[in-house]
């Protein structure tokens, strides 16, 4: 056996509470003013929601504003205080209590980012890094995938059956490659193991917990060659210690930017340093993640790789990048090397902040395009329907593989 796992938490785990409130914030001061600039945290313990932070913003927002975001993005997640958990076991919206710490931003970081050119510099230093492997057909690593695929399908469920279950969720998938071969070349050979931890209410046996998250796991749309239901050779942990009725912020605080594993790519990959929730587009921890997931999903689904690393840095203030590296862990495709490829994405994609907002639309959140609360729910990287997700510049690194053939 050769064994690699990742977690996935859901929407109503409070990390996830805390990113939700903040991208929430930040919809609502770009629809407002898309120039604005927020870098607000989030912390969530007990029934109080703290937001500090920094915002600098020509729209007018009060306390009541920002107390009214994060409850309203409390409903919706599913404290909704419709459940048939009591107030003692999980969050009720009537009892959350908000205090607002923001700040102005700096006038130091302002004269660096808003420049007289019209160029936007970077809005902190910093490295960050995207992913991309032919594992999946979101060319996202196996584990986390389907870690999601059954977070996803155990709080939908959740949601339409509060007299249930509760929306504090997390899922984990162990995937077997067989050998270390295997793993180096994207070929995963069977789920190993899943884990579900998902609240139930107090008078629901264990029993009928189990049969019924089994279910919803035999019915997530896994992989047939990976995970058939009938051959039983797959371990299944559903609620280990037996007993999970208390969840929310009532029982485990929650807090920005703690879920940077789950939010890119499940632990397969390095990632930068800092948070994407929370941050405005001038933000290259935010923005150039999603360049540098873009660029590694197109090189890989051009055929010039089997998986593809880019990172991408910066220094405060400065609109183009300080470096790109592009590394396919060995698997380029023929004399297209990595040397080639780092050299190509350095000539053909600025990657200053301005640029890769104009391509994504980074500044117009919106219902018919995305919503950051929505990304900050679903994870960073890997839905199909995020604009950086799109195949977009793959022809152009066909072209490139074509050159060397």
């Amino acid at each position: 056996m050769y064994l690699f796992t990742s977690e996935v938490v859901s929407p109503g785990h409070p990390d996830k509470c805390a990113d939700i409130i903040a991208d929430s914030i930040v919809d609502k001061i770009l629809q407002a003013d898309p120039n604005g600039r927020v870098a607000s945290e989030v912390f969530v313990a007990g029934k109080h929601v703290v937001i500090g932070g920094e915002v600098n913003t020509k729209a007018q927002f009060n306390k009541s504003d920002y107390e009214t975001i994060a409850k309203e993005a409390l409903k919706k997640i599913g404290y909704d205080g419709k459940s048939a958990f009591t107030k003692e076991q999980c969050l009720h919206p009537d009892d959350v209590k908000v205090q607002v710490l923001l700040n102005q931003q700096s006038p130091d970081i302002n004269q660096g980012v808003d420049q007289e050119d019209g160029e936007i510099g970077a809005g902190d230093q910093g490295i960050m890094f995207g992913f991309a492997s032919n594992e999946t057909k979101e060319f996202m690593p196996a584990a986390i995938t389907y870690a999601r695929q059954i977070c996803d399908k155990v709080y939908q469920y959740a949601l339409t059956h509060k007299n249930e279950l509760g929306v504090d969720i997390k899922t984990q998938v162990t995937v077997d490659y067989g050998h270390k071969s295997n793993f180096e070349e994207s070929k995963p050979q069977h789920i190993h193991t899943i884990v579900v931890s998902a609240p139930s209410v107090e008078n629901m046996p264990i029993e009928k917990v189990r049969e019924l998250i089994k279910g919803l796991i035999d019915t997530s749309g896994l992989p047939k060659e990976l995970y058939d239901p009938s051959k039983k050779d797959t371990i299944i942990h559903i609620n280990p210690t037996g007993r999970y009725v208390n969840h929310s912020s009532l029982h485990d605080s929650g807090l920005t930017g703690r879920k940077l594993i789950v939010d890119s790519f499940g632990g397969y990959s390095p990632i930068g340093g800092g948070a994407q929730s929370s941050k405005d587009y001038t933000k290259v921890d935010r923005s150039a993640l999603y360049a540098a997931r873009w660029i590694a999903k197109n090189i890989v689904a051009a055929g010039l790789a089997d998986k593809c690393i880019v990172q991408i840095s910066y220094a405060i203030g400065v609109a183009h990048p300080i470096s790109v590296c592009v590394d396919t862990m060995g698997t380029f495709n023929k004399r297209v090397n990595d040397d080639v490829l780092s050299d190509f994405v350095l000539k053909n994609f600025p990657l200053t902040p301005k640029w890769i907002t104009k391509q994504f639309a980074l500044d117009k959140p919106s219902q018919k395009t995305f919503l950051y609360a929505d990304v900050a729910a679903r994870g960073q990287v890997g839905q199909s329907d995020y604009p950086w997700e799109k195949l977009d510049a793959a022809e152009l690194f066909k072209k490139l593989l074509k050159s060397f053939l």
